[in-house]
């Protein structure tokens, strides 16, 4: 049975072999070091200690594995972006009468909600799990609400295509597509504090980022499914949808990544980072081809389809990243350790301070006569 203990100053009375290594090699290297000398006497003397690696106990992750698959997770995030941000931008142009664009957004948002439920049943294995989660009503839990949020979208959605498809009940398809557009924004933008409510490092340290990153990148998407289906002449509020969702999206993205620290170190790394520089690859280039091809059909319709992949590419590479967090102990260990080295420096000068005001007060140094 192992007796090792972990504190601040590395690892006490571990058994070579047996015990994790938990910290830096710096700490480690040193810990040995003691103990070497330890052995000799006391006495100094040239050592060779091996440069120690990180990781956790018996070479396992600290945190339990992502066990989530790429194509349905990442599925599920981008199509219901989509969703949402189509109905928000059918509505729109059904107001101003832009019919021919208003009319592709509510198939593509039937489309798009449908395929992310689909995809979200695919990984819960079986499809009466999502009906178990409509038993109960959990405010806290984001995958309860958000299991809620789909199951009222749905059929407004479903409601919109059908009646502009057939022209029946026009009231009732208007009515279904303004509740659409009503719910559509908490569809685009649920799974972001969904992943964020995680003990996942890159997804946690961006709960701050995360909605505004996804509500834009959703943007970004239905503008380019707007250049791509409607005419040149209704595709104006399609165009600056995607214009300014790709801006903002690649801004904010930045700068979460930056900010977080070393949790976003897997945003810029490995299949994360690959996924994260094509996206903003294709934003950009579709934001450009949508301002630059306005008189162009063919333009616009290419800027479309790379604004789409480029949100794509977005939800894959934050799904990956929180992946890669997940597997490498360095990410939920440097932070702790980080954390409550300032808790204890705050504590020794929240201790110094309660020390002079106790000297300066009656009868200290500080004190009356």
């Amino acid at each position: 049975m192992s007796t090792s203990d972990v504190t601040r100053d590395g690892v006490r009375g571990q058994r070579p072999g047996r015990d994790a290594v938990t910290g830096s090699a710096r700490v480690v290297g040193q810990e040995q070091r003691r103990r070497h000398r330890g052995r000799r006497g006391g006495r100094g003397g040239p050592t060779r200690v091996p440069d120690a690696g990180f990781r956790s106990y018996y070479g396992r992750p600290v945190l339990k594995q992502v066990v989530w698959e790429a194509p349905d997770i990442g599925g599920y995030l981008f199509l219901g972006g989509l969703a949402g941000a189509s109905s928000v931008l059918a509505a729109g142009a059904e107001l101003t009468g832009r019919h021919a664009l208003a009319r592709p957004l509510k198939y593509t948002a039937l489309a798009a909600i449908s395929g992310s439920v689909v995809a979200l049943v695919h990984d819960l294995g079986r499809p009466e799990r999502f009906l178990y989660m409509l038993r109960v009503v959990k405010p806290t839990s984001p995958m309860s609400v958000g299991t809620w949020i789909l199951t009222g979208y749905g059929p407004l959605a479903g409601i919109a295509a059908v009646t502009a498809a057939t022209g029946w009940f026009p009231r009732i398809g208007r009515a279904a597509a303004l509740g659409a557009a009503v719910t559509g924004p908490l569809v685009a933008t649920y799974t972001a504090p969904l992943v964020c409510d995680t003990a996942v490092p890159s997804w946690h340290e961006g709960y701050k980022y995360m909605p505004f990153v996804f509500a834009a990148s959703a943007a970004s998407a239905a503008g380019g499914a707007g250049l791509v289906a409607a005419p040149i002449g209704q595709s104006g509020p399609a165009r600056r949808a995607a214009v300014g969702g790709a801006l903002v999206e690649t801004a904010v993205f930045t700068a979460m990544e930056h900010r977080m620290g070393l949790a976003g170190e897997p945003y810029r790394a490995g299949t994360a980072g690959a996924f994260v520089r094509a996206a903003k690859a294709l934003t950009l280039a579709g934001a450009a081809g949508a301002v630059l091809g306005r008189r162009s059909r063919a333009v616009s319709a290419l800027s479309g389809a790379a604004l789409l992949a480029g949100s794509a590419c977005t939800r894959l590479g934050v799904f990956h990243a929180g992946k890669q967090s997940a597997a490498d102990p360095k990410y939920t260990v440097l932070p702790q350790r980080r954390r409550l080295a300032e808790r204890a420096g705050e504590a020794e000068r929240a201790g110094e301070a309660g020390h002079a005001g106790g000297r300066a007060g009656p009868g200290g140094d500080g004190g009356g006569a």
